[in-house]
């Protein structure tokens, strides 16, 4: 197999990095796409062509690797695709290896003699119009996927000359030949709406003859407080207090694993989530109950970040550019992180040692475990214990609006959904309000 040279496996890390790929991942990033370069080099594909992508897979799909496996594969080499359309042309020429180079000289396969056009403008045109109206980067990391195998279905045409018959026989293809779901094509809906808007500059028009996903409407998985406790029980710290606190205040996952230091208030008894959903912040009361949990852990935090700091070592992760606006904050208590992860993250170009947030992958690994382990005849995510929090809320005749205030739901009729979870309670008698 094909070893890697130095300088293009530490561009890798430095890439990784700046698009967020989690510390736990970047050694399985690294081997696939080692193993892409060995197949793209016995199979004398060009390691820059998205086709070469998608006969890697069906290659791993024909070994009988797992779904999961095979995404995380596509996540790895999607990465490596992406670090070479954010370089200059003679920098990417530094990266990419020797034989590549002999190969594609001799075979005349390089990007520039293959049939398809060269996208990589438009991804690094794609990350520019992302990062100036302040969208995630799991929003980045979704347009990105969904352009990519548009691109691979119009076989890397030139850009400028589609059409909206490009996109409607695209959303057509995915309803009828990959049978996704109706969220899955509206999600790449709206990736090329913003892909022919504001990357390409040009009309979308009318969409029409478009053969739809079918829309269902799945009542949420609610689990009783018997079941929750039982999985909790079945639980190590911080996980168990994880999950308590996604029942106990309704938080998405992320939204939990994001928690600072200074986002916990003991003397309001008030959560505060910050950037949730939608860039939206909101305020939770704290469980009464976890209090003294939730201080034990701030304890261990503590102890945690001044090891951190008698090692040196440049303080956590933060957002945006608060770095640059406080400069000191990344090694100050408040910011550190409620859940931090196990190790610290090196950051190669920098030369930096920095911490992040326990990984999502790790939380419901563990929820997993614990439901398996506690009996839970239901399918149940880390996502359920906040549908469990409105359902019982809700059962306990509070109002919807103050219930949608709570989740951070932006309209009421996506709260809604949970007045299917609970028994409606009725009076069948008529009476007089003059007789209650």
């Amino acid at each position: 197999m094909i070893a890697l040279p130095e300088k293009l496996t530490q561009a890798f890390n430095a890439h990784m990095v700046k698009s967020g790929v989690p510390a736990p991942l970047q050694s399985h990033f690294r081997k696939w796409l080692r193993f892409y370069v060995d197949f793209c080099h016995k199979y004398r594909h060009p390691y820059s062509d998205t086709d070469s992508l998608q006969l890697f897979l069906q290659k791993l799909s024909d070994k009988g690797q797992p779904q999961k496996l095979r995404v995380q594969a596509q996540e790895a080499v999607e990465v490596y695709l992406q670090m070479l359309a954010t370089k200059e042309r003679e920098q990417n020429k530094t990266l990419s290896l020797p034989v590549m180079q002999k190969e594609e000289a001799q075979t005349g396969t390089g990007a520039q003699s293959h049939t398809g056009k060269d996208w990589r403008w438009i991804y690094a045109k794609l990350e520019e119009e992302i990062k100036v109206r302040h969208y995630s980067k799991k929003t980045l990391q979704s347009y990105r996927s969904w352009i990519r195998k548009f691109q691979t279905f119009v076989k890397s045409r030139d850009a400028h000359i589609l059409t909206s018959t490009e996109v409607r026989d695209f959303l057509t293809y995915l309803a009828v030949e990959k049978e996704v779901s109706a969220a899955s094509q509206n999600l790449a809906f709206n990736a090329l709406l913003f892909l022919y808007r504001n990357v390409l500059g040009k009309d979308f028009g009318k969409v029409d003859g478009v053969v739809r996903a079918k829309q269902r409407k799945n009542i949420p998985v609610v689990l009783s407080r018997e079941e929750i406790s039982r999985i909790v029980g079945c639980l190590d710290l911080p996980y168990s207090l994880i999950v308590q606190l996604l029942y106990g205040c309704g938080l998405r996952l992320f939204e939990c694993l994001k928690l600072r230091v200074h986002d916990l208030d003991f003397s309001t008894g008030m959560l505060r989530v910050h950037d949730g959903k939608g860039k939206k912040d909101r305020s939770i009361p704290i469980p009464v109950v976890l209090f003294e949990d939730l201080k034990e852990q701030i304890e261990r935090v503590a102890e945690l970040h001044q090891q951190d700091c008698a090692e040196k070592y440049d303080g956590v992760f933060l957002e945006g550019r608060l770095d640059v606006k406080y400069p000191h904050a990344a090694k100050e208590f408040p910011w550190q992180w409620i859940f931090p992860a196990r190790a610290l993250t090196l950051l190669p170009e920098e030369g930096e040692l920095r911490r992040y947030h326990l990984h999502p992958a790790h939380v419901q690994k563990a929820i997993k475990k614990g439901v398996a382990k506690a009996v839970i005849p239901k399918r149940a995510t880390a996502h359920t214990f906040r549908h469990s929090y409105a359902s019982h809320l809700l059962q306990a005749n509070y109002d919807i609006h103050t219930i949608q205030k709570l989740l951070g739901h932006s309209d009421v009729r996506t709260t809604m959904i949970y007045t299917q979870t609970v028994p409606s309670k009725t009076i069948k008698s008529a009476k007089s309000p003059l007789d209650f």
